[in-house]
């Protein structure tokens, strides 16, 4: 016999949906399912919070506590990049491998770095930036007109300045 239901309890559940869209009841009722709740009512939950992310793929918290969920979104570095880079948002199902070819300005990576320092595992802002600076590399942008890896190295040489906090 399973435990009984304790009313106090708090259950974080993360889920990587799609922002401004209502995902698969199907892939939900498995996670939520049996904490009592409703997928479809939590997926309108999830399209609403996630409203201002649209088109992008984010990783999203639903905090359970006595069979109410809170929607937060927690949203992952390359996110962050893609949404800077300020591209009108795309239809999934017919526009595939997108290529981020924008640039962005040291002053946004470093407020990206802002946002992400508390999950960062850097002991200093310069090392949270590097780490933003290696996604903008991987999502294919560039930064200050320049590849993100020449700025790493000029971080590293103390050529390019971060400011303490």
């Amino acid at each position: 016999m399973p435990p009984k239901f304790d009313p106090n309890e708090i259950k974080l559940v993360y889920l990587r949906v799609v922002g401004g869209e209502i995902g698969a009841t199907s892939a939900l009722a498995p996670k939520i399912g049996p904490l009592g709740l409703s997928p479809k009512k939590i997926g309108d939950d999830i399209a609403k919070a996630t409203g201002d992310w649209k088109g992008l793929r984010i990783t999203v918290c639903l905090t359970i506590q006595n069979r109410q969920a809170k929607v937060s979104v927690v949203p992952s570095a390359s996110s962050l990049v893609i949404r800077a880079l300020k591209e009108p948002p795309r239809d999934r199902k017919k526009v595939k491998n997108v290529k981020h070819s924008g640039n962005l300005t040291l002053e946004e990576v470093i407020t990206i770095a802002r946002t992400m320092a508390e999950r960062s595992m850097a002991r200093s802002l310069a090392g949270t930036c590097k780490e933003i600076l290696g996604t903008c590399q991987s999502v294919g942008c560039t930064v200050d007109s320049q590849h993100p890896h020449d700025i790493i190295d000029g971080i590293n040489e103390g050529n390019v300045e971060i400011p303490a906090e």
